[in-house]
């Protein structure tokens, strides 16, 4: 082989070096930009709307797609789960990507808070429980403002109070429950029947005065209802009174002729009577 043959392989393998190793760089920097594209989308939430819900989504490991978001955590799959939108313009929702998912909770909140706030601020036990469901999954939500935590405390001291007294209803029909057990055994003839009347003896006046005291709390606690005020019939108007005619003048009296018939009197006695005649 002449030596310019071999000038010419030699360039022809550089050459066709380069141009592998361009590609490999080529194949290598496009791997990672999928890569990166890939853990910048499963890093994603998104929002969607089916049959009336808003659904929450997660993308996948790959540059584009989603899937619906499973928490890894049990107790997080409440709170991410479809949430209904019951007329709601969700559009701006639907439209946004989130980056982590302290903006996903804070784009839920409102969604979750005006659900929650009508309901827990109605006297009907339903609306509540349903109310309490929302706020529930409203405290779930971890990357909340500062102002979102302001209105999450203010909806919970809105159904405290409700919740203290289903607590306290629960706990006045337990031990109603357990003074009725308790009787049943003491008054039957049982290996149990001595040590029942023993408990019984011991807790009966304090268990029983307990759930006095609670049904008289429970009833303090309802809702007051305004008493029906009875219709009273109309009031009969009264007739209108008729002037009554002036009363007429009194007449001037009379001046007494006393001292008149006394002077004729004193000249009667004073006349002397007449002889009779013979």
């Amino acid at each position: 082989m002449s030596p310019t043959q071999q000038q010419s392989f030699g360039r022809r393998a550089t050459q066709a070096f380069t141009r592998l190793i361009i590609v490999l760089v080529i194949l290598a920097l496009g791997g990672a930009v999928v890569f990166l594209l890939s853990q910048l989308n499963a890093r994603t939430y998104s929002l969607v709307l089916e049959n009336g819900e808003l659904v929450v989504m997660k993308g996948r490991m790959l540059p584009t797609g989603a899937a619906r978001y499973r928490p890894g955590e049990a107790r997080l799959a409440d709170a991410y789960s479809p949430i209904p939108v019951e007329g709601r313009d969700v559009s701006t929702l639907v439209q946004q990507r989130f980056p982590d998912r302290e903006e996903l909770d804070r784009a839920l909140f409102p969604m979750l808070e005006s659900l929650a706030r009508p309901r827990i601020e109605s006297d009907d036990p339903k609306r509540l429980e349903r109310g309490l469901y929302f706020l529930r999954r409203a405290e779930l939500l971890s990357g909340l403002t500062e102002e979102q935590h302001r209105m999450l405390e203010s909806m919970k001291a809105e159904v405290a109070f409700y919740q203290a007294r289903m607590k306290l209803e629960g706990v006045r029909r337990d031990v109603a429950e357990a003074l009725g057990q308790l009787r049943l055994a003491a008054e039957g003839r049982t290996r149990h029947t001595q040590r029942a009347r023993e408990v019984l003896s011991v807790v009966g006046p304090a268990a029983s005065a307990l759930e006095q005291a609670l049904r008289m709390a429970e009833s303090n606690m309802l809702p007051a209802t305004p008493p029906e005020v009875p219709q009273l019939p109309p009031a009969p108007t009264a007739p209108a009174r008729e002037e009554s005619p002036p009363p007429p003048a009194s007449a001037p009296p009379a001046e007494p002729s006393a001292p008149a018939l006394q002077h004729t009197d004193s000249q009667t006695q004073q006349r002397p009577e007449n002889p009779p005649s013979p």
